[in-house]
């Protein structure tokens, strides 16, 4: 048997974070224009918040790839501020861990004084970060912050039907249309279940039909399928 494909989209690999994946919709259509705005910012520092799986991780690669800017850990900022030079920073999923109070705060000063740019990805707002020092609350309040939603049906059928192409995969769009409407609202969901439906229709060598869909939505529902992002 042939042996499984992985999927190079979004999350794990780089290959999923080019602009040619973007696709936009009203969840995200404010951090995509933030994104294109560039250096046109309305602060230094940009902060974009939203739950896990709205693409925060996407959007924030393109830019980076477009900007050149280099990546910072959140957890052990102080370590890299004192390299900086004039180009822009990027932080990517700062509260995952405890956030180095101090060393952002430096970082944000330098990214001031150099006249560039900071965009960190969160997925709460900076006021539910736990910041202790009260500088570095004062600059944080002073960033322009983006919400990034959880994604929409306009959304997730682009992404679905986006991922079904990539893999040469020809599916009928009410099939997509019932994936969506029954999936949780995360591109990380959508990439995986079309992952597995890929994988069960090579194994059962059949077409991706909506019963099919549907015995692959009930198995997630089930947990009896797990998936690490």
């Amino acid at each position: 048997m042939e042996k499984p494909r992985q999927l190079p989209l979004e999350l794990s690999h780089g290959t999923g974070y080019s602009r040619d994946d973007l696709i936009t919709s009203p969840a995200n259509e404010e951090a995509v224009a933030l994104i294109d705005r560039w250096p046109d910012w309305p602060s230094p520092v940009v902060v974009f918040a939203g739950p896990p799986g709205c693409g925060k991780t996407h959007l924030a690669s393109i830019w980076r790839e477009e900007t050149g800017a280099v990546q910072f850990n959140g957890a052990s900022i102080g370590s890299g501020a004192a390299k900086l030079g004039a180009g822009p920073v990027l932080i990517d999923n700062i509260d995952a861990a405890p956030v180095d109070e101090a060393g952002l705060f430096h970082l944000i000063n330098a990214v001031r004084g150099a006249g560039t740019q900071l965009l960190i990805t969160a997925r709460r707002f900076p006021a539910a970060w736990g910041i202790t020092l009260p500088d570095l609350e004062s600059r944080l309040k002073a960033a322009a912050t983006v919400e990034i939603h959880e994604p929409d049906d306009l959304l997730l059928t682009g992404v679905v039907t986006k991922l079904f192409a990539d893999r040469q995969i020809e599916v009928e769009p009410h099939v997509v249309q019932y994936i969506v409407r029954r999936i949780e609202r995360s591109l990380s969901t959508a990439i995986h279940v079309v992952d597995r439906l890929d994988r069960k229709a090579m194994e059962l060598k059949t077409r991706i039909t909506r019963a099919l869909a549907a015995e692959t939505i009930s198995a997630l529902d089930e947990g009896q399928w797990d998936f690490d992002i």
